[in-house]
C-alpha cells in the first residue's frame, strides 16, 4: 500500500508512537496516584470454555475540537450531551484482553506500557491484580501498530515485557510499517510512528509471526481484516462452544460518537473512507449475529452488544456480574 494523500493528512494530525500526541489535555506528570485512582481495573467473563479478562490501562483526555474530521464541533458536542458526557473533552479509555484457555494465556494488544499519557500506564498493576504474571503469557496477538496497542511489549529501556511469549501481528500491517523505503518517503509527521514500530519489533523481528486475515490465529480466535484505521487493522472472532465474542479493536473510538454515528471519521483513521466501510460491516455483523462485542476504547469493561433500530446502531453494555459468566 502506498502512502496516499489521505494517509499523509491523517499522519499530520497524529503521532503513531503516541496516537494522542500533544492533543492530550495536561493532567500532571505521572500516572495516577492511589489517592485519585479506583480499585484495580479488571473484569472477567466467559466465552464458551475460554475465560476472558478485560484489563484497563487508564485513559487519556482529549479535546473535542478537531477530533471528528467530518462533523461540526457543535454536532459532536450534542452527541456527547446526549450520552451525558462532557461537551468539552472526551476521556478515551484503553482496554486489552487476556484469553485463558486451559491455562494457556493469550493477550490481545498490550496497552501503553511505560510510554503512556499521565492518566494511563495502569495496565501492569491491573494485570498483576487479576492474578497474572508477564512470564506466564504464551502468545501476544496485536491488532495494529498504534502505540497504545504495542508499547506494552517493550519498556522504554528496551526490556521485553513478555519474555517467553510468541508475538503475532497482521501481515499487512507488518508489510506497511516495516518497509524501509516507505518510512524514508513518509512525511515528517509519520516518521515517529515508523520509528516506534521499529523500537518495539526490531529486536525480535526474526521471531515475529505474521498472520493472515480469515485464518485462525490461536485456537478459537480468527482474524478479520478491517482496514482503514490503519492498513492492516484487524478485528477478531472468538468462538468456543456456543459462545461468540467479536473483538472490535479500534473499529470505533468511543461508542457514543462512532457507534451512534458510524459515518463520522476519527482523526486517527488513516483512510477515512475505508474505515467507514469497515465500521459499518462490523457493526452490521455484530447486530445480526447478536454476538457479544469488546471494544478497545469503550467505557470499561468495554464489552456489550450492538443493537440496530431503524438503521441506527447503539451500544448496549453488559450488566456487571459478581460471578464469572
Amino acid at each position: 500500500m502506498s502512502v496516499t494523500r489521505r494517509v499523509v493528512l491523517a499522519g499530520s494530525t497524529l503521532a503513531l508512537a503516541n496516537p494522542f500526541g500533544d492533543k492530550v489535555l495536561a493532567q500532571g506528570t505521572s500516572t495516577m496516584s492511589n489517592a485519585s485512582s479506583q480499585a484495580p481495573g479488571f473484569y472477567r467473563y466467559k466465552v464458551g470454555d475460554i475465560e476472558v479478562t478485560a484489563i484497563n490501562d487508564g485513559f487519556a483526555k482529549r479535546p473535542l475540537e478537531g477530533f471528528v474530521k467530518n462533523a461540526e464541533l457543535s454536532q459532536v458536542q450534542d452527541a456527547m450531551k446526549e450520552a451525558f458526557l462532557s461537551p468539552e473533552a472526551l476521556s478515551i479509555t484503553f482496554t486489552t484482553l487476556v484469553l485463558n484457555r486451559n491455562g494457556r494465556l493469550t493477550l490481545i494488544d498490550t496497552g501503553n506500557g511505560d510510554l503512556g499519557a499521565p492518566t494511563s500506564g495502569t495496565w501492569m498493576a491491573n494485570f498483576r491484580a487479576a492474578g497474572f504474571d508477564p512470564a506466564q503469557v504464551d502468545t501476544v496477538v496485536i491488532s495494529h501498530f498504534h502505540g497504545d496497542h504495542i508499547n506494552g511489549l517493550r519498556l522504554k529501556d528496551g526490556t521485553a515485557v513478555f519474555p517467553k511469549a510468541e508475538v503475532m501481528v497482521p501481515a499487512t500491517e507488518w508489510a506497511f510499517w516495516m518497509e524501509d523505503a516507505r518510512m524514508n518517503q513518509a512525511p515528517e509527521a509519520m516518521k515517529g510512528g515508523f520509528q516506534n514500530v521499529r523500537r518495539v519489533f526490531a529486536p525480535i523481528a526474526k521471531d515475529v509471526k505474521r498472520y493472515e486475515a480469515d485464518k485462525e490465529v490461536v485456537p478459537g480466535l480468527t482474524a478479520i481484516a478491517i482496514p482503514g484505521h490503519t492498513p492492516g487493522h484487524t478485528s477478531f472472532m472468538l468462538s468456543s462452544g456456543g459462545g461468540k465474542l467479536i473483538v472490535m479493536s479500534d473499529v470505533t473510538n468511543h461508542p457514543a460518537l462512532f457507534v451512534r454515528n458510524p459515518d463520522w471519521s476519527a482523526v486517527f483513521d488513516m483512510d477515512a473512507d475505508l474505515a467507514r466501510l469497515s465500521r459499518h460491516r462490523m457493526l452490521d455483523l455484530a447486530a445480526s449475529e447478536r454476538a457479544q462485542v469488546a471494544f478497545y476504547h469503550a467505557p470499561f469493561p468495554a464489552t456489550g452488544y450492538i443493537g440496530k433500530e431503524g438503521g441506527r446502531f447503539r451500544f448496549v453494555p453488559v450488566q456487571w456480574s459478581a460471578a464469572v459468566l
